[in-house]
């Protein structure tokens, strides 16, 4: 059973690893790392992802210090916890400490009353639409508004438990729907089409099971080979922080370095700025994962660089190739969400033969024995699902939405996650987002003049739920929950157990998460956090909430010609892309790394997965799958050092800036 062998196994229960104590530590945990959160990313400015991110360095660091700690923990809990129990209780916290960051919690909550704030300045949002805003999105009180923007005041709870309430279930309810359908694939992407899940290897290889010595207790991996990633990317991240304290201490750039400028006229601007990007985690990643994904995703970079300088030279507008938003040719960012809707239709066709079993299997009697390893049953799966969905349509609807509306809304999110797990579980590459907002994509091949008015207000004010996709917002805990199922699935871990707890862990964190939120933001005030620092990504985001509300409605759009014919074209060519990489074992070319390319982020990325993929070439060649399997250790360790380096800087300088030292 996966080693467990010894005296902690008999204290992990029937629950294959989801012990009683597992689970309370897990929920411990998630307690401790909420206010834990708000005051590092919010007011000290010590993190800027330190639940969310991809990876996730909070539930990270809290499995490696709990591995090393765990001796110690053997006292307290008698017989220290085993390996299954540490990987649950990472399951546990991964899911559920991402809400209370800027992308999730720090998004929603201030997005409804934000509006209201700013109508005392802009007159014209009260008729425009702020009168079409159900009463029940967000307080509407001035003093209420004014004191949770400038703080040194109480939660009036009064005025907040209707939205609360409404945006809680809200939130509960997508993310069951979405972990419902991750029930209904996941055995289709582990078993059958097995996906390499690069960011699931990190903590399965990093804790092993101890001998019958230690009482098989859960252990850090003791092989030299993790050790030497670790301490050389450690060391790096470690230094380059007390090179940005201590001018004196050199630094080794690594990222963000400006080779060339980027020209501003001419064609060659299409190349933009050539930056170097050799972030160690990022090349230990690429190394991870297959490479014929690696080699996609800097193949159709380049191409995207390609395209962007020859439009440039038939007479577009200069501009970056990351920053090409418009819907004229090449435009990326449609061919991207064209090839996004494709890829999840093309996913579900090549399930279609597990989808089918489990309806079967939802629908037939005394199925359960070939469900037993599942993480619920395909029947539950199925019936949450549509209650879900059928809730979420029912909030639409109850706000203003037609009943056709609502679904389109709320049926593009739950694909925008459900696209966004597998990539994230296919690649790692759950930092790009996504290439088109939800609204850009009913509103492109639409246009805006069909939507009622209470119909924009719902699709905007509930922006936070897909934006901006990357790593950062709500569809981090789909992708967690997925990865959490991978490893439940490598380390024998009662899957059905987890998902309980999982469900557990989120709602104590979704709790506790809004009330430390809220009295942080009363109490300290939002524009005084760095959330609402005037040139901070969310206040920025929250005003354009209004902007784009007021100029859907005073100012109506056509069908975008130009960017539905992208869309179109990039589906075309991911579903192209799919059927020759089945057709054909030798194909190079993946639709993922298309799709990738043509969203934002590839131009950090594209030197890494370059390396990543050069390196594994090289490894394959010359020393076959033994000597690849050898140094995967070795990009465990980058990717654990770096981020283990983050979090402990982020332990030293939060409190050092709580006590007034400026560092």
């Amino acid at each position: 059973m996966d080693g467990d062998i010894l005296s902690s196994e008999n204290k992990a229960a029937a629950g294959g690893g989801v012990s009683r104590r597992a689970v309370v530590l897990g929920l411990v945990l998630l307690v401790l790392i909420a206010p834990a959160a708000f005051y590092g990313e919010f007011l000290y400015g010590t993190t800027y992802e330190f639940g969310s991110g991809v990876p996730a360095m909070a539930p990270l660091v809290v499995l490696f210090l709990l591995a090393v700690v765990n001796p110690l923990l053997g006292r307290v809990l008698g017989g220290g916890l085993g390996r299954r129990e540490l990987l649950a209780i990472y399951g546990i916290v991964l899911v559920g400490a991402p809400l209370v960051t800027h992308g999730i919690l720090g998004w929603m909550l201030p997005m409804g009353i934000n509006q209201y704030y700013l109508a005392r300045a802009i007159p014209e949002w009260e008729t425009a639409f702020l009168q079409y805003v159900p009463v029940w999105f967000a307080p509407s009180d001035v003093a209420t508004a004014e004191n949770f923007f400038q703080g040194r005041a109480s939660v009036p709870w009064g005025e907040w438990w209707t939205p609360l309430a409404a945006w809680g279930s809200f939130m509960t309810a997508l993310f069951l729907s979405t972990l419902f359908l991750m029930v209904l694939f996941q055995r289709q992407w582990i078993t059958h089409e097995r996906l390499s899940f690069p960011l699931a290897q990190v903590p399965l290889e990093m804790v092993r099971e101890g001998g019958k010595r230690d009482g098989g207790r859960g252990r850090v991996a003791a092989g030299w080979v993790f050790w030497i990633g670790f301490l050389i990317s450690f060391g790096l991240t470690s230094l380059s922080r007390l090179s940005g304290m201590f001018p004196a201490i050199p630094d080794v750039p690594l990222s963000g370095v400006t080779l060339m400028q980027w020209q501003r006229t001419g064609p060659l601007a299409g190349l933009g700025a050539f930056e170097l990007w050799l972030v160690p985690w990022m090349i230990a990643l690429a190394y991870l994962i297959p490479k014929e994904l690696s080699f996609s995703c800097w193949f159709f970079w380049v191409l995207r660089i390609g395209l962007t300088v020859a439009a440039i030279a038939a007479g577009a507008t200069p501009q970056r190739p990351e920053e090409w938003w418009g819907s004229t040719f090449p435009a990326p960012t449609y061919q991207g969400g064209g090839a996004l809707l494709a890829l999840s239709v093309w996913a579900v066709w090549v399930g279609r033969r597990h989808l089918g079993r489990a309806i079967r299997l939802a629908f037939s009697r005394g199925g359960e024995g070939e469900e037993a390893k599942e993480p619920l049953t395909y029947r539950w799966a199925l019936i949450g699902f549509l209650l879900t969905f059928g809730y979420m349509v029912y909030f639409c609807w109850a706000a203003g939405s037609r009943v056709t509306v609502g679904a389109a809304i709320v049926g593009l999110i739950i694909i925008n996650y459900f696209m966004w797990a597998r990539l994230r579980g296919e690649t790692g590459l759950g930092f790009i987002p996504f290439p088109l907002s939800v609204n850009s994509m009913i509103v492109v091949p639409f246009g805006s003049t069909i939507f009622r008015p209470q119909e924009v207000v719902t699709l905007l004010y509930a922006r936070w739920t897909y934006f901006p996709g990357f790593g950062e917002s709500f569809e981090v805990c789909t992708g967690n929950a997925l990865e959490s199922f991978k490893i439940a699935d490598s380390a024998r871990i009662s899957s059905r157990a987890l998902t309980y707890a999982i469900m557990g862990g989120f709602v104590v964190s979704l709790a506790i998460g809004m009330f430390v939120v809220m009295t942080g933001m009363y109490e300290y005030g939002f524009f005084n956090t760095r959330g609402g620092a005037a040139s901070g990504w969310l206040r920025g985001q929250l005003r354009g909430i209004g902007t784009s509300v007021f100029t859907m409605l005073t100012t109506p759009t056509k069908s975008d010609v130009n960017g539905t014919i992208a869309m179109g074209a990039g589906a075309v060519v991911a579903i192209l892309l799919g059927t020759l990489r089945l057709r054909f074992w030798w194909w190079p070319f993946h639709p993922v790394g298309y799709l990738a390319a043509n969203a934002w982020g590839m131009h950090w990325f594209s030197q890494p997965f370059f390396l990543g993929w050069a390196l594994k070439s090289v490894a394959i060649r010359y020393g076959g799958l033994r000597l690849f399997r050898r140094t995967v250790p070795l990009a465990i360790g980058l990717i654990v050092g770096d981020f283990v380096s983050q979090g402990l800087w982020v332990a030293l300088l939060t409190p050092l800036r709580a006590a007034g030292v400026n560092v």
